[in-house]
């Protein structure tokens, strides 16, 4: 059985967040801006506050089975809600969407290098 490769996206919303919390989000805004979002194990978390209280995480997860996709996305919101709640940060409107790569399609370049040398 091959290892299927998962990219988890957990998307919300910041709420009620002190003036602490909100200037300390700001001074590590850069370091969370959407031009570095990546999907990793740990979740990156980008934002940009200064538009919208909006976030979104990012993980990256492997599994045997197409089912293993359930628990990679339980395992990303858990592991977003532990983020948030360890900072005290409050949050709402949780989602949660999964993509199996082992099922995306291939992108033109992939179809073309697929089929090179094929007469």
């Amino acid at each position: 059985m091959s290892t299927r490769t998962f990219r988890v996206t957990v998307r919300g919303v910041f709420d009620g967040l002190g003036a602490d919390q909100r200037a300390e989000l700001l001074a590590r805004a850069a370091e969370h801006d959407v031009l570095r979002a990546a999907f990793t194990p740990e979740g990156h978390l980008s934002y940009d506050l200064a538009a919208r209280s909006a976030f979104t995480f990012r993980f990256s997860d492997t599994g045997e089975e197409e089912a293993d996709i359930l628990l990679a996305t339980e395992r990303a919101e858990e592991a977003a809600k532990a983020w948030l709640d360890s900072r005290g940060y409050g949050y709402r409107n949780l989602r949660s969407q999964a993509e199996d790569l082992s099922q995306a399609p291939l992108g033109r370049r992939q179809r073309r290098a697929g089929t090179a040398g094929k007469a």
